[in-house]
């Protein structure tokens, strides 16, 4: 039996200079609020878009290893967003790779959904992206 029946992520990825240095930020909650984990990491140099999709496979692989079922991600980026939805197609060389196994990934999972909020309801997550890149580690 799964440890949890369904987490709610919140995403962010972000560069300063588009390339730029990057950071992610993830939080993971139960559906009733309790966070159960954080994920504030440095990438290095990066696109916003890179960033982003390497929020989103950070989470996804952290509620995977938390025996998730069901995923609702919440992100501020509308292009991933339709991406991951398959309402945009996916043209960029770097992202592709990352939509990919980000993908493969999903098929472990019950159900996965990927909403689009505006930036004040992600703050949280773009907090955790800034620190990293504070941080430079």
């Amino acid at each position: 039996m799964a440890k949890y029946s369904k987490l709610i992520i919140n995403s962010d990825g972000g560069a300063r200079g588009n390339p730029g240095p990057a950071g992610i930020g993830v939080i993971i909650k139960t559906d009733t609020g309790e966070v159960v984990a954080k994920i504030s990491e440095y990438l290095g140099v990066a696109t916003n878009n890179q960033a982003e999709y390497k929020a989103i496979l950070a989470g996804i692989s952290r509620a995977k290893e938390l025996g998730a079922e069901m995923v609702d991600f919440y992100l501020d980026s509308e292009l991933a967003v339709k991406q991951l939805n398959r309402e945009y197609r996916v043209r960029n060389a770097e992202l592709a790779p990352l939509f990919v196994k980000i993908y493969n990934l999903i098929l472990g999972f019950k159900k996965v959904t990927f909403s689009h909020v505006r930036r004040e309801f992600n703050k949280e997550a773009d907090a955790l992206a800034n620190e990293a890149m504070d941080r430079k580690r």
